[in-house]
């Protein structure tokens, strides 16, 4: 359902728009909740596990915003961070790294990657900098990589030439096994934790004859995985020293994870997770968690059929902490730390098919309102994060940077 603004507080100029949202005061349970924002009918008759884990009340933002486009020149971007000046990396799925300046300007394109297979959802994928960037200028990124045996996630790491142009020493850390001979579903978003580790998000590759392995723990895909940044195992994770196990693995039953973001306030992994048709999901990470797919989901195939046995819960399998049906094929998130009070620590959530932005309001661990935000741009929302000047930033598959501000 379109975002019913007020038509008085909605300008729409050629590059930005200011944008006031009524907010009903409804976050604490005494309040009164404006209705769901979802109002299709479901792919399923599946029920929830509990109270809340879907179509939750809506809200709406009241602290006036400005939408400003300040890039529209982008090539399929997908991965953003922001750097300690406050000027931007940007991956573009073609196999190109930019670094804009913090009005959106382009500033400098990096060059030096091994070789990116771009095809299908495969290409220069999401990007982040080390916690000492500062002083070591170190970058990881993932992107998908032909071998023999078909495609794979790989992840690598160089350091960042003194001019910005290039980066030196590239290595290859970590390749999400097996290969597969299709394009789809690579998962990569990249973070680190306080202890300067990585955790990755991998795909299961879509297709019927291997998405089984995300309930694998021999294999790296339709995983959450553990590394240090030479590509090594963490120590003591949840399967070392378990036979037939990778000891990387922290958490699996996973489908296609395009969103990766440490809530502020507890600490605690969150992912977002793109699920069939229906069953996008959202999902906090626990350690030698298993997470369902392709056994358990909100979802249903493609084709209209049930996935698997239709099973929405299972005994040891955790369930998701929200989900969508329909789908809003949930891209990228994260977890807003600005200068909007009302925004604070809410997880914005980028919907790809689903065109707008989702930002949920999270209290104890359970999500409690949510809104639609920019639906009249017809966007797919495929990277969000705050930037230093408080302002929420998405990136889009038509290649716009967007800044969201408080007006």
């Amino acid at each position: 359902m379109m975002m019913r603004y007020n038509k008085a507080l909605l300008l729409a100029l050629s590059f930005s728009a200011v944008i006031s949202t009524g907010y009903a005061a409804n976050v604490a349970p005494r309040d009164t909740t404006l209705a769901p924002v979802e109002t299709q009918t479901p792919n399923s008759q599946y029920k929830p596990a509990f109270k809340g884990q879907t179509r939750i009340g809506g809200v709406k933002t009241k602290t006036p915003i400005v939408v400003t486009v300040i890039n529209n020149s982008l090539k399929n971007p997908w991965g953003i961070h922001v750097l300690p000046d406050g000027r931007f990396l940007v991956t573009e799925k073609v196999g190109t790294m930019r670094i804009l300046k913090a009005n959106g300007a382009f500033d400098k394109q990096i060059t030096g990657f091994p070789a990116v297979l771009f095809r299908g959802q495969g290409g220069l994928l999401d990007v982040t900098i080390d916690p000492s960037f500062t002083t070591n200028r170190m970058v990881y990124w993932g992107y998908s990589e032909q071998t023999e045996g078909g495609s794979l996630l790989a992840i690598a790491k160089g350091k960042l030439s003194a001019d910005e142009t290039k980066l030196e020493n590239v290595e290859v850390i970590y390749r999400a096994t097996p290969a597969y001979k299709g394009n789809l579903q690579y998962g990569t978003r990249i973070v680190f934790d306080k202890q300067g580790n990585l955790f990755i998000s991998t795909g299961e590759r879509s297709g019927s004859d291997i998405r089984m392995k995300a309930q694998d723990l021999s294999a790296g895909i339709g995983k959450i995985i553990h590394i240090t940044k030479t590509g090594k195992a963490v120590a003591g994770g949840p399967f070392a020293g378990k036979a037939n196990a990778l000891p990387e693995i922290y958490a699996y039953g996973i489908r296609n994870p395009d969103g990766l973001a440490w809530n502020p306030q507890t600490g605690q992994l969150w992912e977002a997770e793109f699920g069939p048709r229906g069953g996008d999901e959202i999902n906090i990470i626990k350690p030698g968690s298993n997470y369902g797919w392709p056994v358990v989901t909100y979802g249903i195939e493609y084709s209209g059929e049930k996935v698997g046995d239709g099973i929405q819960q299972k005994e040891g399998v955790t369930q998701p902490i929200y989900y969508w049906d329909p789908t809003i094929s949930p891209g990228g998130i994260t977890f807003y730390t600005g200068n909007i009070t009302e925004w604070k620590n809410n997880l914005f959530v980028g919907g790809l098919s689903g065109s707008h932005i989702a930002r949920l309001v999270i209290k104890a661990n359970k999500v409690v309102g949510e809104e639609r935000l920019l639906r009249d741009r017809n966007e797919r929302w495929r990277a969000l994060v705050t930037g230093k000047d408080g302002a929420l930033y998405g990136l889009t598959d038509s290649g716009k940077l967007y800044r969201i501000a408080k007006k």
